[in-house]
């Protein structure tokens, strides 16, 4: 049985009434989310496009991926290109899944699809009214850094910065 408790622009929150594997029948909080695209932009001279976004959950600024919400049938590859061009400003002339993550499977189903970007040219930023952010460039290997020392903390991001930095390592 699903009871729904919200629908909401971005989420609907429900409680399921499961019967789970060992019998034992359970109430579960589950926000349904439609997924998302995010995309590693990576220029041709190594350079990393990030964005420092305001994140009012978390409590101010955080580093991310170029990253949105797949609208009802998108493709996320269709996704990723879009957000690529509203959030930074770039186009990009190949794309590569680099994997599909469950981004808080304990209550969650949300599914965001990590896509590496290159061949960037330039196209058009268009933010939305509440997307606070600036773009922050920076070689690879520094943002694996910030990673390390906690700067970066964003879940998507770092599954991509990460494995665009082991497909190059791999691929010297």
């Amino acid at each position: 049985m699903v009871r729904n408790i919200y629908t909401g622009k971005v989420i609907t929150l429900n409680v399921d009434t499961v019967k789970l594997p060992n019998g034992v029948t359970v109430d579960l909080e589950t926000i349904r989310h439609p997924g998302a695209a995010a995309v590693v932009p990576i220029k041709d001279d190594g350079t990393v496009v990030l964005i420092r976004q305001f994140r009012h959950a978390v409590g101010g600024f955080i580093y991310e991926i170029p990253a949105g919400k797949l609208a009802s049938g998108e493709d996320p590859l269709h996704c990723a290109a879009r957000e690529l061009e509203e959030e930074v400003g770039y186009r990009a002339s190949s794309f590569e899944l680099l994997s599909s993550i469950f981004t808080a499977p304990g209550f969650a189903d949300e599914v965001i699809h990590v896509y590496k970007a290159t061949g960037l040219t330039e196209g058009r930023q268009q933010l939305d009214r509440d997307e606070v952010l600036e773009i922050i460039e920076m070689p690879l290997h520094r943002a694996i850094a910030q990673i390390q020392d906690g700067t970066i903390r964003d879940g998507k991001t770092i599954v991509g910065l990460q494995a665009v930095y082991i497909e190059n390592a791999t691929n010297r």
